[in-house]
């Protein structure tokens, strides 16, 4: 997986009733634009991010 800083990352949830995750990347640390990315999050919190197979770019 590729973002550039301003992508917006999605992560589906893992359970059935679980809510999607949505935030924008704010930085990359990764070579080439590969992970981790540091992400905020539409909650207000900022995280570093290995995404997993239920992760997308936007």
């Amino acid at each position: 997986m590729r973002a550039n800083v301003g992508d917006r990352v999605v992560t589906e949830g893992k359970h059935v009733g679980d809510a999607r995750r949505e935030g924008e990347v704010i930085e990359v640390r990764g070579e080439n634009g590969g992970p981790p990315f540091v992400v905020r999050w539409d909650d207000g919190h900022e995280g570093l991010t290995w995404p997993g197979p239920d992760t997308h770019v936007v």
